[in-house]
């Protein structure tokens, strides 16, 4: 199972911002053998559709109140 990092979201976006390209800055410096956790108060669909057709695999868990957790991984 890869080792996964934390990027939590919602301060961003309650700034208003666009996450994605923190999110991308820390796809692309993920080692092998590493995951991505985004913590974010929606089910983020489109990430999931986008790191998909780049190979991504990716497990959902909803916690309680409100909040998302995706962990994106590859399979090396």
């Amino acid at each position: 199972m890869p080792k996964f990092k934390t990027l939590d979201v919602r301060p961003i976006l309650a700034r208003g911002e666009d996450p994605f390209s923190k999110i991308r800055a820390a796809v692309d410096a993920l080692n092998a053998g590493a995951g991505l956790s985004v913590v974010a108060p929606f089910l983020p669909s489109p990430l999931i559709e986008k790191l998909g057709s780049e190979g991504f695999r990716s497990r959902v868990e909803r916690q309680l109140g409100g909040v998302w957790i995706t962990h994106f991984w590859r399979d090396e």
